[in-house]
């Protein structure tokens, strides 16, 4: 790696650009520049090995020049495991000069041909075991060109190139959003957006230089991809992956490798309770447990904090934001709280009119800063919908603020807290209702794993409640003790009509439940 680093030292002194002023221009060439400084360093462990900073950029170069040969469209797919492979193909595709296009592996045919169709894809990087694992080359669109990255050319020395000088405006991701209803669509992140998330996180977090991070989420999920795919490697520290989530395999990572960051969903954070091996000092190296992506069950947090002493610190973000906007810190945090924002993060809660509310007071969510996406891509009736211009009161100026679907409100210091998400509101008799009050009232019941709360129209009172239930496992049903807690915990016309028992309650590759799954069985209810 030395004798890359002497070659791409010397292409930059040829084009008379200072090295230090390169590579702080964008997440590419600062991740590249990691690598000339310290290439010997270790910046992955996964399931197949070490990869130091310079195995990765070498990595990238031999993609890149792959890609060149084999990659005539600009958009490039990357199916890939959480492992090291991800970042090199990235790093590989925007030095190619490409956009990235991550496909879920999780996807049902319907949903990976319309991804893969809407972003115009011909060209997808993968394994052979990831391509066995969605059903071969057959489950691909026949216009696809499978690279098997264990087929890729590697000479002795990787073909190198001078990186190039992205814009911020110039595109780097089309990610593809779960959705809450219909089809995923392209989610347009810019090289501006992810610089911006990466610089943001570490001046919020500050990471130190012998921290270790712990990656258990999929790398096409935007939180994986940005805070613990390019954050990691941008900073100059260890990421420690794992392509499944086994809550064993899991704690025995922690105990090896002694991360002090790790960031999951609240359902990967309840599994790791069920390691009966588990104990308080396997987890004392962790100073920053991020739990984000869905509401954070008071059971969760409750037992996690008495068996391992891990007070978890809630995040919040979206896709469409890079995705975090928000996150909590030791000293202030408080629980409900998904914390103050990152720097250069602007959140508004507005009424129905768009018209700021006071500090406490359950608004609509608005986000301004530089992590908001570009667009929807091929959409732009859908950015019309979410993209509006306002008069920020803080300063006075205009911004183009992003709706989030969200509600909440914030505190007196800034700290932002969730309390329903406007599309799911269920309005009752005339009062608004969220599902998640109710959930959380139906989560504490002994035995219950997690339940999910949809709205059912009804002539008398507008909608009514009907409560989905998932069991522990080896648990018994019991149906009375959960309507029982429902009374005694909430207003009569937050109970639930119905309670209907689930083997498994429908969830995306994050472990978060999928209310639109449940839509046509409420309505098929008498």
């Amino acid at each position: 790696m030395a004798a890359i680093s002497v070659r791409i030292d010397k292409k930059l002194q040829q084009s008379r650009i200072r090295v230090g002023t390169i590579f702080r221009m964008s997440l590419l060439t600062s991740i590249l520049g990691r690598a000339i400084s310290q290439p010997t360093q270790t910046a992955v462990i996964d399931d197949r090995g070490t990869w130091s900073y310079g195995k990765v950029a070498a990595g990238a170069f031999y993609v890149a020049d792959w890609l060149e040969g084999t990659c005539p469209s600009p958009h490039v797919g990357v199916l890939l495991p959480t492992s090291a492979a991800c970042p090199i193909a990235l790093l590989g595709a925007w030095i190619a000069g490409k956009v990235a296009v991550p496909v879920n592996y999780l996807l049902n045919d319907t949903e990976r041909t319309h991804l893969i169709n809407d972003s115009g894809l011909q060209t997808i990087i993968t394994v052979k075991p990831m391509l066995d694992y969605i059903g071969g080359p057959g489950a691909l669109p026949s216009h696809v060109r499978v690279l098997l990255m264990e087929d890729m050319p590697r000479p002795s020395v990787p073909p190198l190139s001078f990186p190039p000088l992205h814009d911020k405006d110039d595109l780097a991701l089309i990610l593809y959003t779960s959705g809450t209803s219909g089809l995923p669509k392209g989610v347009m992140l810019t090289h501006g957006n992810l610089k911006s998330e990466i610089d943001a996180i570490n001046k919020h977090i500050h990471i130190k230089p012998d921290d270790v991070f712990l990656g258990v989420l999929p790398q096409f999920h935007c939180f994986g991809l940005t805070a613990l795919t390019m954050l990691p490697l941008c900073v100059g520290v260890k990421v420690v992956y794992t392509a499944r989530f086994v809550p064993g395999k899991v704690v025995g990572l922690i105990r090896e490798h002694r991360p002090t960051v790790i960031m999951a969903v609240p359902s990967m954070y309840g599994a790791l309770l069920s390691v009966k091996s588990g104990k308080p000092e396997d987890f004392a190296s962790i100073r920053l447990p991020v739990s984000g992506g869905e509401p954070l069950p008071e059971s969760v947090y409750n037992n996690l904090r008495k068996r391992f002493g891990i007070h978890l610190l809630e995040g919040y973000g979206l896709t469409e934001t890079s995705p975090a906007t928000n996150w909590s810190l030791p000293e202030l945090a408080k629980r409900y709280s998904v914390g103050t924002p990152l720097p250069g993060v602007r959140n508004l809660i507005v009424d129905d009119h768009d018209k700021p509310v006071p500090v406490g007071t359950d608004g609509h969510i608005l986000i301004a800063g530089p992590i908001v996406m570009k667009g929807y891509y091929k959409r732009p009736e859908l950015d019309k919908e979410v993209f509006v211009q306002l008069v920020d009161p803080k300063d006075g100026k205009e911004k183009r603020f992003f709706r989030t679907g969200d509600i909440g409100k914030v505190d007196e210091v800034g700290r932002l807290y969730i309390t329903g998400r406007s599309k799911e509101m269920m309005i009752i008799g005339g009062e608004n209702v969220f599902p998640r009050e109710i959930e959380e009232v139906i989560n504490k019941v002994d035995g219950v794993k997690a339940s999910a709360v949809l709205g059912k129209a009804d002539d008398k009172r507008g909608e009514v409640a009907v409560a989905f239930i998932e069991m522990q496992e080896d648990a018994t049903y019991d149906e009375a003790a959960i309507k029982a807690a429902c009374k005694a915990n909430l207003a009569s016309f937050k109970m639930p009509r119905k309670f209907i028992l689930k083997d498994e309650l429908p969830k995306n590759p994050t472990g978060k439940i999928q209310r639109k799954d449940l839509v046509s069985e409420v309505e098929a209810l008498d």
